[in-house]
């Protein structure tokens, strides 16, 4: 990192989706002495297609603490269903102006815009308006808050998605991994029915960033490059 940086927040859909993307290198912001804050806009009860939404939205809740208290971050909830995320609903961009001006990140990770699902593409679409929103003093309540840099994360394994800038996670990956581990809802699940090891899928992943990189395991990120987010200084770590 070029300059020191007290907060970051990274926003992502469902539980488990920044401990797929971003999760090494939060945990690396939370070792330099960085306050991390991870906020979820929906909440997981739509999936699994055994355990009823009411009863799933409760467990999937309890992971994602038991996960980020593993990164060593701070977790915040929007709660909303799966399927229902909308980038134009006010009352959801007001909710989270208000939470991105109560922690002035500053920088954000979030969504690809090209990611693979209607729920995450709508999150990426959210944290874009709602990050610069937080900058008009007359909108939603708080004060005005700086429009912070918007980093994209990486898309499910990668797929269209190359990226911009590398983070080694070789101290962190091992990290990275339990703590997608206690979405154990979603892991036992996807070993059962589906025949895949989700935790060696993303490890395979972080792996082939490395690759690319020269290192043995990585995150990869693309910047927002829309006035004024930019800046010269390296924020990530």
């Amino acid at each position: 990192m070029d300059r020191i940086l007290k907060n970051v927040m990274a926003i992502g859909c469902h539980p488990d989706d920044l401990e797929i993307g971003c999760s090494g290198t939060l945990a690396r912001y939370h070792d330099a002495g960085v306050h991390v804050t991870m906020v979820l806009v929906a909440n997981g009860n739509r999936g699994h297609a055994i355990i009823p939404p009411d009863e799933l939205r409760t467990i999937r809740s309890a992971e994602a603490r038991r996960a980020a208290d593993i990164i060593g971050a701070e977790l915040l909830a929007l709660d909303i269903s799966d399927l229902e995320v909308d980038s134009g609903r006010q009352e959801t961009v007001v909710r989270l102006v208000e939470i991105i001006r109560d922690c002035r990140p500053d920088l954000i990770i979030t969504h690809s815009p090209d990611d693979y699902m209607k729920d995450h593409t709508e999150v990426s679409r959210l944290v874009f308006d709602a990050s610069f929103s937080v900058s008009v003093p007359h909108f939603a309540t708080g004060p005005a808050a700086p429009i912070a840099p918007l980093f994209y994360m990486d898309t499910l394994a990668g797929v269209g998605f190359l990226p911009e800038e590398y983070v080694d996670i070789s101290a962190t990956i091992e990290r990275k991994i339990k703590a997608l581990e206690e979405h154990e809802s979603q892991l036992r699940w996807m070993r059962d029915h589906d025949g895949i090891d989700f935790a060696e899928f993303v490890r395979t992943c972080s792996r082939f960033r490395g690759l690319q990189c020269g290192c043995a395991y990585a995150e990869g990120f693309r910047t927002c490059r829309a006035w004024p987010r930019l800046t010269p200084a390296r924020l990530l770590p």
